[in-house]
């Protein structure tokens, strides 16, 4: 590590190094170096006069990159593709006359930039399932815990601790729909030339245009790929990087939603992150336990979000075929936000498998407020044994006033039981009124919404997806 010089904290403290590599340098230039290869490949069983002992020169040496050659000679060409045609060319004396035959630069350029997303999609989206597979688990384990639910964080009526996890699922689930959206339907560029009217290789081909198309497929499938785009300018459209974004972002946002509530749930002593022997919270408050995992989610996320915006100014304000006002910016916003989603999923995976969840909390909270929420039940169940509707209701209303003026301005307990107990109105006694206090009768459908989100949504989809599972996340700091 350098102490002298800025390097990026989404690689020293966040991500991982599988995706760091995937946005190297080597990654980059071996990826350059597959594609001038199957573009020799492709031509030569099309017809050109390129032989085999070429080619193989070519793929003997893919992964051997010569940087200092590359790097001496784009000091005096300041031009990075060129610079390494001449350093793979320094290796392949046999193969040099043919690299790079009837390409521009985007050939490499943005063909690499759409294997090396693609990979990293592929990436996230396995790291996205582990995230659902670990919710999955905690929505199972706790699925009758009766919790208190919130709407605008004022108590609402209870739902379970497992239905609360599943609604994180279900943000992830659309992600996850998104992401095989464009891991589906993902194409190459292919080899368009300098505007995308393929016009050096029809000149190569003699204007045979179908061997000019069969071209761009012949590269595609060595490459992996089913197809390329159609027609494009001399770039792939910029909207590609927009779309690929905006999963990202949306991925961001439901980590960002799932770190708020975990925050508020610490905050609440019911829920908490998980908190290692050793870890400090506060340099100053010795007992003190933050939430730094879910704060760090929310920060990265935040970061990924406002990124979101990088590739959709540039696909708003290219020029015609091309213009190169993309290229500095797509350098930094793509690995940054491909590095960031990768340091959120960690964290993510962290958390979502070692909270900490405090049931005796929780059922003190719940309690405090369900005698509130019972009152329909009773108000109910009164007039069933031949109380008058009106009159229970406005006494249960001003019973409810009295006690919550107790709690708010006195601190003391919720003691609207014993109001209703007391009030001859009322033809039910404490231990009758108690009765009614079993909170998992407030819960509606929450147990049988989690037993079948989990095994109609869920399960088919770990069932498909079991070789992507049994990812550790480490957390660097």
């Amino acid at each position: 590590m350098n102490h002298d010089i800025y390097e990026s904290p989404l690689a020293q403290r966040y991500a991982s190094e599988e995706m760091q590599y995937l946005f190297s340098p080597d990654k980059k230039f071996k990826t350059w170096r597959r594609l001038w290869i199957a573009l020799a490949e492709s031509e030569k069983e099309l017809g050109l006069d390129i032989t085999q002992e070429q080619i193989d020169e070519l793929i003997a040496n893919k992964d051997d990159i010569n940087y200092e050659v590359a790097k001496a000679r784009e000091a005096q060409v300041r031009h990075d593709v060129m610079s390494h045609v001449y350093a793979y060319g320094c290796q392949c004396p046999k193969a040099k006359g043919i690299i790079h035959l009837g390409a521009t630069s985007c050939y490499v350029g943005d063909n690499t930039d759409l294997i090396i997303m693609h990979e990293a999609l592929a990436l996230v989206r396995k790291k996205l399932i582990n995230v659902i597979s670990r919710l999955s688990d905690f929505s199972l384990k706790y699925k009758d815990l009766p919790i208190l639910a919130f709407t605008h964080f004022q108590p609402a009526q209870p739902t379970t601790l497992g239905k609360r996890a599943t609604l994180w699922m279900n943000d992830l689930m659309l992600d996850l729909e998104e992401l095989d959206f464009l891991l589906e339907h993902k194409k190459l560029l292919g080899c368009k030339g300098t505007t995308g009217t393929q016009a050096s290789f029809m000149e190569l081909f003699n204007q045979n245009t179908d061997k000019v198309k069969e071209l761009d497929q012949r590269i595609a499938k060595k490459l992996g790929y089913n197809a390329c785009y159609p027609v494009s300018g001399q770039t792939y459209s910029r909207k590609v990087d927009s779309r690929i974004m905006n999963a990202l972002s949306s991925i961001a946002q439901s980590a960002h939603k799932f770190s708020n509530d975990i925050r508020l749930l610490q905050h609440l002593k019911e829920v908490e992150e998980p908190f290692e022997k050793h870890q400090i919270g506060s340099s100053a408050m010795a007992y003190k336990r933050n939430p730094m995992r879910s704060e760090r989610i929310a920060s990265l996320a935040n970061y990924v979000i406002a990124d979101a915006t990088n590739p959709a100014i540039t696909a708003a304000t290219q020029w015609f075929e091309r213009t190169l006002d993309d290229s500095a910016n797509k350098r930094i916003s793509i690995p940054e936000a491909f590095l960031a989603i990768d340091g959120i999923l960690d964290l993510y995976l962290n958390i979502s498998e070692n909270m900490v969840v405090y049931q005796n909390v929780i059922k003190a909270h719940l309690m405090k407020e369900l005698p509130f929420m019972a009152t329909e039940t009773i108000l109910m169940d009164c007039v069933k044994l031949g109380g008058d509707r009106q009159e229970l209701h406005e006494a249960i209303r001003v019973h409810s006033m009295e006690a919550a003026k107790l709690v708010k301005e006195e601190g003391k307990d919720n003691d609207l039981l014993e109001r209703i107990a007391n009030d001859p109105l009322f033809p039910m006694n404490k231990e009758e009124l108690e009765a009614i206090m079993d909170p998992a009768k407030f819960v509606g459908r929450s147990v049988q919404q989690v037993e079948e989100y989990n095994q109609e949504v869920i399960q088919p989809m770990l069932n498909q997806e079991r070789d992507s599972l049994g990812i550790q996340a480490e957390i660097k700091v």
